[in-house]
């Protein structure tokens, strides 16, 4: 397998792509791509068309790269792209970790499980001894006064909802599937966003 140097400027995303990539995945990707560089080809056709690695690709862009590493696949036919982009999604979903090796991994790495993919504090929580999750679940479901203050405004703003005048409420005749009988639902108009609100 040849890989070249191509400038991003000259690859082009295919119409379209078989997987979406989340704003979570993007910055894990960019976590990666800081920590270790590019260690994977993207994979163009003979026209800089990218068949595999459009996430890794967005990415670059994202970090400011201007070339990467391509293997350059020739000679597909347009059903044997689009079997390859399938493929190269599908076939990585398919394995199943080892979590043996996994938590041996974790212990060796101790305290350094700054890891693209992985949050930090639960792999940190995996490998805690029993005290230490103890003391931390004790804190678990407190809340601050300013977290109880922001409750307390949100009652009182349901319930000054709830209170308004009868022209300003609306009713609703709706059948319960389940049960088949008609049962009338209130709604309010949101006196701030005019939203209805059925409740």
């Amino acid at each position: 397998m040849k890989v070249v140097k191509k400038k991003l400027d000259d690859l082009k995303r295919p119409q379209r792509n078989i997987r979406i990539h989340s704003e979570a995945q993007y910055k894990e990707f960019e976590r990666s791509v800081t920590m270790f560089g590019q260690i994977r080809p993207l994979v163009v056709d003979e026209d800089n068309t990218i068949l595999a690695g459009n996430g890794l690709y967005e990415t670059l862009l994202r970090l400011g790269w201007t070339e990467a590493d391509c293997y350059v696949v020739s000679g597909l036919s347009a059903n044997e792209k689009k079997k390859l982009m399938m493929a190269d999604n599908k076939i990585a979903s398919l394995g199943i970790d080892d979590l043996g090796t996994f938590d041996a991994f974790l212990l060796e790495l101790g305290d350094d499980l700054d890891i693209p993919g992985f949050d930090e504090d639960v792999l940190q929580s995996m490998v805690s001894d029993p005290e230490d999750v103890t003391d931390a679940m004790s804190g678990y479901g407190l809340i601050t006064e300013d977290e109880k203050a922001a409750l307390t405004g949100a009652a009182e703003r349901k319930d000054a909802a709830m209170s308004v005048s009868p022209k300003e409420s609306q009713s609703d005749t709706v059948a319960t599937p389940s049960v088949g009988t008609a049962e009338t639902r209130r709604s309010v108009t949101c006196p701030k966003c005019g939203e209805l609100i059925w409740l």
